[in-house]
């Protein structure tokens, strides 16, 4: 059997001294409450000369204090180490989509970016799964949420009625999608002109 390399000892040691349970889930949950707190000004703002700033000072506190308790919770740790590990797979999977379907777009300045009703379907698949991902990581009674969830509707696949409710969803659907197929109110109006 080979050696471990140094690099997976040095790893290896990392983890033995906890940098990867309590100090990365610190950092990043310090990090994310002290934007949101800078972003929404909750505890209000000071004025100095004519500028206004956030209280930086609570915000940095209580930000402290949340990312404290959040590793204090060896569940809460576990949590968001899943989270976050799923949610970069999820970051790279529309990373390597965006590469794929870049390759068969023409070249232009400011880059690839999806637009108009691939932005919006691409940003729904996105929600979705990070709702499957949040679902899956909780859990209760040995079961995560998901499976609580997927064993709820099991129970209803054989039944009539929600067939019937899924075929009348299937055709809204289809009827919204080709009607906003159509031109757009401004492309009629311009035609009208």
């Amino acid at each position: 059997m080979a050696d471990t390399s140094t690099f997976r000892g040095t790893l290896d040691f990392l983890a033995d001294i906890g940098v990867y349970d309590v100090i990365l889930p610190f950092l990043l949950v310090f990090t994310i409450v002290f934007a949101l707190l800078e972003k929404t000004r909750v505890f209000g703002t000071e004025k100095v000369g004519d500028a206004e700033y956030s209280k930086k000072h609570l915000n940095s506190l209580a930000s402290f204090v949340i990312a404290f308790f959040v590793i204090a919770s060896s569940r809460l740790v576990e949590i968001v180490t899943q989270i976050s590990a799923n949610v970069v797979v999820l970051l790279l999977a529309g990373v390597f989509f965006l590469l794929l379907a870049g390759s068969f777009h023409q070249q232009k300045p400011e880059g690839f970016f999806l637009e108009g009703r691939f932005k919006t379907l691409f940003m729904s698949l996105m929600f979705v799964g990070l709702v499957f991902i949040f679902l899956n990581a909780i859990e209760a009674k040995n079961k995560t949420w998901l499976q609580w969830l997927f064993d709820w509707l099991r129970q209803f696949t054989d039944n009539v009625s929600v067939s019937a409710v899924v075929l009348i969803i299937l055709v809204v659907g289809i009827m919204y999608y080709i009607g906003a197929i159509g031109p757009s109110k401004e492309e009629t109006s311009n035609n009208k002109k």
